[in-house]
């Protein structure tokens, strides 16, 4: 028998904690409501996730306290579900290591659909066959353990910058665009979002700066898109 996948619907409005569970139960996952962000770092500490949902503000904790805690402690995927519709909140929740931000009222079938897609690839990180390195320069990509060392020194990635990553990787020599990028790691249509794509490129060649801060790992090609450096 598979597993339940539980979800943590963190959400302080009872009315959309109540729809969020909904979805959730109907796509056949567990869910379980915390209406603070207090309550929510209570299950976070004490129970496994596979996957949390976030309203940004919340009583107790806010929503980016959450967010912070959970991704500096763990790999678990992050949908943010928000009334702020300011991109600049949209950027820093990314940037942060949110995998998802789906802005408020929101299409049922849309979270929905959100939600599946975003477990459907952590499930295939989890399904690479054993033993699979991936290297660059001094990137040494375990597709296994999902571990990638740079200049010997672990790198924390979410699961999308990890996908960008391994994408890249194993394609050194082909300059991806925005869309191939998006279309290939999301499995959505691409429609000019450059902010999702932007914001997790920089957090990746941040990330690989602060471990190597002498090697150059992803290029832009101008007019065209990025590429590994050989």
């Amino acid at each position: 028998m598979q597993d339940s996948i539980n979800i943590l619907i963190i959400e302080d409005d009872e009315d959309i904690s109540r729809l969020l569970c909904n979805i959730v139960s109907k796509n056949g996952y567990s869910p379980k409501p915390a209406y603070s962000g207090t309550e929510a770092m209570i299950y976070l500490e004490n129970e496994k996730w596979d996957m949390v949902l976030i309203d940004l503000m919340l009583p107790g904790l806010s929503g980016e306290e959450v967010l912070e805690r959970v991704t500096r402690k763990s790999n678990v995927p992050v949908i943010i579900i928000s009334a702020k519709l300011e991109t600049q909140s949209k950027i820093n929740a990314l940037r942060a290591g949110a995998d998802d931000y789906i802005t408020k009222p929101f299409e049922i079938e849309e979270v929905s659909a959100r939600i599946d897609s975003c477990l459907r690839r952590y499930r295939v990180l989890r399904a690479v066959p054993t033993g699979n390195q991936v290297c660059h320069k001094d990137i040494v990509l375990d597709s296994d353990t999902k571990v990638v060392k740079v200049n010997g020194k672990v790198l924390k990635l979410t699961a999308r910058e990890y996908e960008i990553l391994l994408l890249m990787m194993t394609s050194p020599n082909k300059v991806f665009s925005k869309a191939n990028l998006f279309e290939s790691v999301w499995n959505e249509k691409y429609y000019g979002d450059d902010n999702t794509i932007n914001v997790h490129l920089s957090n990746i060649r941040n990330k690989l700066f602060k471990a190597n801060p002498n090697e150059v790992y992803i290029e832009t090609i101008w007019g065209m898109g990025y590429k590994v450096k050989t």
